[in-house]
């Protein structure tokens, strides 16, 4: 395998230092969320509560001689147990996922950045070549209003705008052929109310 280009090295240096002092900056309460998010969905843990449950509930019904049931069915101290567990076990996932959650906003902000400098730039390069071109009178295949086109900035707010509109839910239309039949239906009941009506005479007393 050929050496890798130092540029490659480079960025990938510089991410690991970046994931480094992310994880460094972490409190200790943000460091305990984590170990615990973690740990509570490995192998081990998963494993040691089905064997702590399965050894609860047979001790309870009976199932292993030489110990008197302490927690009965419906098992009340294992469900106070279970449920203080489960709350406390959110919490500390949920503050895990919060950091993440941060961590992944300032990873996709620093991607925006990147994008909207590398626009510029590419832009500036546009402008640059579309003059050197002119000074040099060479020809081109683009033609100048797709180059002046390609050149232009950016209207970022205008996108974002436009970006929003397209993702807005469209109403809707009503089937015309629904509308159609539904005018029939309403002119056909109309007409047949005024036929019963004309054919009944009025009794008189």
């Amino acid at each position: 395998m050929g050496q890798e280009p130092a540029a490659l090295e480079e960025n990938v240096e510089v991410i690991k230092s970046w994931e480094r002092e992310v994880l460094l900056a972490r409190s200790r309460s943000e460091q305990l969320a984590d170990w615990i998010a973690s740990t509570a969905v490995s192998g081990p843990v998963l494993l040691l509560h089905v064997l702590g449950f399965t050894f609860w509930i047979s001790a309870n019904i009976g199932l292993i001689p030489g110990i008197a049931p302490f927690d009965p069915y419906p098992f009340p101290l294992l469900t106070i147990m279970v449920s203080l567990e489960a709350i406390f076990l959110a919490l500390f996932v949920l503050a895990s996922q919060s950091r993440l959650a941060r961590q992944s906003d300032k990873r996709s902000h620093l991607n925006l950045q990147v994008d909207l400098l590398a626009e510029r730039e590419m832009t500036a390069v546009l402008r640059m070549l579309q003059d050197i071109a002119r000074h040099l009178n060479v020809s081109m295949t683009v033609t100048p209003d797709q180059l002046r086109d390609l050149a232009k900035h950016t209207d970022l707010r205008g996108l974002t705008h436009k970006m929003e509109e397209m993702a807005e839910p469209e109403p809707s239309p009503e089937c015309p052929e629904n509308e159609g039949e539904t005018a029939q239906n309403s002119v056909a009941l109309s007409d047949g109310d005024s036929n019963r009506a004309a054919g009944d005479p009025q009794r008189t007393g």
